[in-house]
């Protein structure tokens, strides 16, 4: 999630321009919760699910 379209309910500006603490302290709250996966989109997310259960089928059936 970005903070783009959050509006603080402190100082009731956008939480991007950080113009009071509580929206300079959300927005770094926000900027630290973004991980590896904080950019896929659900589509990329279900493909790369499908690949790895064809991996997985794949390694089954040369192992048996």
């Amino acid at each position: 999630m970005t903070c783009d379209r959050l509006v603080c309910a402190n100082c009731a500006a956008p939480v991007s321009e950080g113009r009071c603490p509580v929206c300079r302290a959300s927005r770094e709250r926000l900027q630290q919760q973004e991980g590896v996966f904080a950019g896929l989109t659900p589509a990329t997310l279900v493909a790369l699910l499908v690949a790895l259960v064809a991996v997985a089928v794949l390694a089954r059936g040369f192992a048996g």
